[in-house]
């Protein structure tokens, strides 16, 4: 366990400087490559939206390739078209069909004045001709991108039954120099990247909360003349921070309580870590493990009954449980696994994602919690930080690459996978809640 603390979640020194989320030109966007292949892919048609290689952001271009990177579809090639088509109508739609596609996608692009854009998107049965979405946004230049994201998730949710996740976004740390670490936020395709904090020292364990418009994370700080170890509350948009957890000893692993209106922090105040509860404005504290072991990076359940955590009071790293009920006591969660850390629960609660370590590979697994069954989802050997999409269908997590960090994401069944790679060491990511 202790070698584990080192490498990842223990403090390594910080100052630094937090400022508004802002767009910053000279950040680099990740890149995407499709690794892997999705399974029963639906077979479907796209006609470029008319207008949008006009506009500032491709709009056409970003939610083709959101459909794409979900591995559900296999894109049908365009046919030849004689005449100007209908957007909402096309009379052509049985062409289509007979091409291969179950459905067709059309829409444009409108300039209406110097700040606004108007967004239009049909999504067609090609057998019936029933228009099966309708959708309509009005967007600034800034809003482009995420209106495509918004339009993707409609039309990923209405043919695949699934819950949104493109309209969301990526936190994530990136290491440019030797004393130059960025925190980032970025959109879920990891485009449109905004720095949340700069610093001279690493940043680690950064969290969002459930609203989305905060994060935690910690960082060591200077206070009373020393360099310490601190977990952070920051605002998004205005850039605010305050400081939660400044104790003895380290301050490590944040995670909201589902309502936002908690943390549960690993703290070393009393000597071994442990994990405590606190109110997301720094009040409140209490002790909420007690164990001979190291016990740290908790998650709550979703319903929030109970924290999940790793320790080692068995000997080895596991993932245990315990209910919030006063009284309650832990009880472990992982046994195929000698050595399992960093939880996180699926936005539905059925599923624990981990990683697991396996003849000296470390990889991410999927459990589902009612039978125990576990499968390992990706082929990488040195991954971290696994984080469920807000739809529970794919997950986000740190590896490597010709040893530099990287991103990857992998589908919940292990078919379909990324890479997202991009300048300097990528490394701690967490999938933010949808926009609303």
């Amino acid at each position: 366990m202790n070698s584990y603390n080192l490498s990842r979640r223990t403090l390594i020194g910080a100052g630094m400087a937090a400022g508004s989320l802002a767009a910053v030109p000279a950040l680099a966007e990740l890149q995407i490559s499709i690794v892997g292949v999705g399974a029963n892919q639906m077979p479907i048609a796209m006609k470029p939206f008319v207008g949008s290689p006009d506009a500032p952001s491709d709009v056409f271009a970003v939610l083709q390739a959101d459909l794409a990177r979900s591995g559900a579809f296999r894109f049908v090639n365009p046919i030849v078209e004689t005449g100007t088509e209908s957007l909402i109508k096309p009379e052509n739609l049985l062409e289509w069909g007979r091409a291969g596609a179950n459905a067709l996608v059309t829409g444009s692009v409108e300039k209406v004045n110097d700040t606004t854009w108007d967004l239009r998107c049909y999504l067609h049965d090609v057998v019936s001709g029933e228009v099966l979405e309708s959708l309509s946004f009005s967007a600034g230049k800034n809003g482009l991108r995420m209106a495509a994201h918004r339009m993707a998730d409609k039309i990923y949710s209405r043919l695949t039954g699934e819950g949104p996740m493109f309209a969301s976004r990526l936190l994530y740390v990136s290491q440019l120099a030797r004393n130059h670490f960025e925190l980032i936020v970025s959109d879920c395709d990891g485009a449109n990247p905004r720095a949340a904090l700069n610093s001279s020292e690493p940043i680690i364990s950064p969290v969002w909360a459930p609203d989305g418009r905060r994060i935690a994370y910690v960082s060591f700080e200077e206070l009373a003349g020393m360099k310490k170890a601190v977990v952070y509350v920051q605002d998004l948009a205005s850039g605010t921070r305050q400081a939660i957890a400044t104790f003895r000893g380290n301050n490590s692993a944040p995670a909201f309580s589902p309502d936002g209106t908690k943390l549960a922090v690993a703290l070393s105040r009393e000597g071994l870590t442990q994990i405590y509860l606190i109110n997301a404005n720094g009040t409140g504290l209490r002790r909420f493990t007690h164990s001979y072991g190291i016990d740290t990076e908790p998650v709550f359940s979703k319903d929030g009954k109970y924290i999940y955590f790793v320790s080692d009071r068995g000997g080895a790293p596991q993932i245990y449980r315990q209910g919030l009920e006063s009284g309650a006591r832990a009880e472990r969660v992982t046994f195929g696994s000698n050595y399992a850390i960093s939880p996180d629960i699926s936005p539905d609660g059925r599923y624990l994602t981990f990683v697991s370590r396996a003849e000296g590979r470390f990889r991410i697994a999927m459990m589902e919690l009612s039978s125990g069954q576990t499968t390992l989802v990706t082929t990488t050997d040195r991954d971290e930080s696994p984080s469920f999409a807000p739809n529970g269908r794919f997950l986000v997590y740190a590896t490597e690459e010709r040893g530099r960090g990287v991103l990857g994401t992998a589908s919940t069944d292990g078919r379909l996978a990324t890479r997202l790679t991009g300048k300097g060491d990528i490394r701690e990511p967490s999938w933010g809640p949808v926009i609303q």
